[in-house]
């Protein structure tokens, strides 16, 4: 399989280097706290030097992670980020099924197939199952992927919870299941979830009504948001926005259920369990790189 950039198994703990895949969402990371703390009045040089870069240098790293210039990320880095999107590119559910998982609504040459877990083998806790892990660099820094024999039942990022919190949170869902470290079984998929090609294979462990939030998520075309409010009206439960909320903190396949798509009808970011400042950096992201797509293909998403 060819090596995907922003793909590799992960490194041992330690500093990552300007070579490491981490090393670029850490400094988006970085940059984002100097930005929130500081605001607009902080300069693109005078960010690179803070974070001890010289501003060549630190436009290499974000236009190799995101495609677009410093400058312009910067902007969709704003604290206005989330509702910008939601006036801007706010999906309708109830049309995004058309157009959410085809070939051209989506970013990547990406294809999900999906099937769910039978609400008995759930009530169970995942008694019978194997489930095979590993821990891989991403553009979003190190993430944990588990997967059974029929794709991929979890994908948590570490950098803000840390390795072992991410496993614990993740295998206590299933605590019946058998559990073995095997990052070569789910590189493929793994690697296909970020851009690589080929197909991404999803099982989802989870409660009925968890599932039918999963499955509108899955509507979302990357680049777009909705919101808690209106994911709730498209399983047809109006009043259950609490319920949604709650829902999309337990969605254990970050990012390909793409629960960081979901915003508060206020515009703020809501709550996301791996920690707010990596949905702020998907979303920023999504949205630089739709931004950056040909106009005939934004239309298309």
């Amino acid at each position: 399989m060819t090596e995907h950039p922003f793909l590799a198994p992960a490194h041992p703990p330690g500093d990552a280097g300007p070579d490491d895949p981490r090393y670029h969402y850490r400094v988006i990371a970085r940059a984002l706290r100097l930005m929130e703390a500081e605001g607009p009045a902080l300069t693109l040089d005078a960010l690179a030097a803070r974070m001890g870069m010289s501003a060549a240098h630190f436009q290499r790293v974000f236009s190799a992670w995101v495609g677009v210039s410093p400058k312009r990320y910067q902007q969709y880095l704003a604290l206005g980020l989330a509702r910008q999107l939601l006036a801007e590119r706010e999906t309708l559910l109830d049309t995004a099924a058309s157009t959410g998982l085809s070939g051209s609504g989506r970013l990547h040459d990406l294809f999900l197939r999906w099937e769910a877990m039978t609400p008995g083998d759930f009530a169970r806790g995942g008694d019978g199952l194997l489930i095979r892990w590993g821990r891989f660099d991403t553009p979003f820094g190190e993430a944990l992927a588990m997967g059974t024999d029929r794709g991929l039942c979890g994908l948590a990022f570490t950098e803000e919870t840390g390795f072992d919190a991410a496993y614990a949170d993740l295998a206590g869902r299933w605590p019946a299941a058998q559990f073995t470290e095997d990052a070569a079984a789910l590189a493929p998929w793994v690697a296909s979830a970020f851009g690589a090609g080929g197909e991404t294979p999803l099982q989802l462990i989870g409660a009925p009504f968890q599932i039918k939030v999963w499955e509108a998520l899955l509507r979302i075309p990357s680049g777009q948001v909705t919101t808690y409010s209106a994911i709730a009206g498209a399983i047809g439960a109006p009043k259950a926005a609490r319920a949604v909320g709650t829902a999309i903190g337990r969605n254990p396949i970050s990012f390909l259920i793409p629960c960081h798509r979901a915003l508060a009808r206020s515009g703020a970011l809501g709550g996301y369990h791996w920690g707010l400042p990596v949905k702020r950096a998907m979303l920023a992201w999504e949205a630089a790189r739709w931004e950056a797509q040909p106009s005939p293909a934004r239309k298309r998403a």
